[in-house]
């Protein structure tokens, strides 16, 4: 069967060198053709290197895109293009700093084989980050959960059917969130236990704030549960504080407010129409191998 590895990259030239060595490494005993598409969300710094070692990689491309649109939409570009372009089977999207782990790939593989149209996510079981930012994470699939009923213990590190990709395709809220996007479309998905590994160079990127766009972006994809949650709770709200009314009492329902318009916004960024347009963005493609 085919592979095409998806990875996306905004100036992290080192890191995917070395994400490159890696996966050539790990797939060296696979019997299947696997395939390299990076995404370089315009880069302010030159990414292209020299690779050494590729010999087990059939090819390798970097799409080099004229404006940065964010991590979710070059995945999403990433998708289309490979879509209408690439000979495959599955993709295979990873981050490339790695904090998705290349030898985690084969087990990927191995799944496929008896997945037929079904995709397979890498279910985080354990991460290596400091305790702050692993009770962030925790915050955020209790939010996620709380407003959607959706309990979702994957990111991008997936292996997805040509069906699941033509699905996405499909599916405006790609643009703007891959796992809620995937978790919307797909209920009977394969999992396999993932550990979340240490980035190759520098701290992460991910901050608090950003990891709560990150929380309404998914919990936006489900907006209509969550008009329906947040309508519940605000009527029995309010006969519980009716007879305590007071600036104290009405905060949660001021943050809750806050929250929906927040996801409301993040909403109106399912643009389906930017996202069939996407490919328009490509500057030019280097063909590495």
């Amino acid at each position: 069967m085919k592979y095409v590895i998806l990875v996306p990259v905004y100036n992290d030239r080192e890191s995917l060198k070395l994400l490159i060595e890696n996966i050539n490494h790990e797939i060296k005993d696979l019997n299947s053709e696997i395939s390299l598409v990076v995404i370089n969300d315009a880069s302010s710094q030159q990414i292209i290197d020299e690779y050494p070692n590729i010999e087990n990689i059939h090819s390798i491309e970097i799409i080099n895109m004229k404006e940065n649109r964010g991590h979710a939409r070059c995945i999403a570009s990433g998708l289309k293009y490979i879509y209408e372009k690439k000979e495959f089977d599955y993709v295979i999207p990873m981050d490339g700093d790695g904090e998705d782990r290349p030898e985690e790939i084969k087990n990927f593989i191995e799944l496929s084989k008896e997945a037929g149209d079904r995709s397979i996510v890498g279910e985080r079981v354990k991460r290596s980050e400091n305790m702050l930012f692993k009770l962030c994470y925790q915050f955020h699939k209790f939010l996620t959960l709380a407003f959607t009923g959706q309990s979702i213990k994957f990111g991008n590190f997936t292996c997805l059917s040509k069906a699941t990709v033509k699905k996405m395709l499909d599916e405006k809220s790609t643009w703007n969130s891959f796992s809620g996007s995937l978790k919307k479309i797909e209920k009977d998905l394969i999992s396999s236990p993932s550990i979340r590994g240490k980035r190759y160079f520098g701290p992460s990127q991910m901050s608090f704030f950003k990891l709560l766009k990150h929380s309404l972006s998914i919990i936006s994809v489900f907006r209509k549960t969550v008009l329906i949650r947040s309508a519940l709770f605000i009527v029995f709200y309010i006969l519980l504080i009716k007879s305590n009314a007071s600036i104290v009492t009405s905060l949660p329902l001021v943050l809750l407010l806050i929250m929906i318009y927040s996801i409301s916004s993040l909403a109106l960024r399912e643009n389906i129409e930017e996202f069939n347009n996407s490919l328009t963005n490509i500057h030019d493609i280097d063909k590495i191998k």
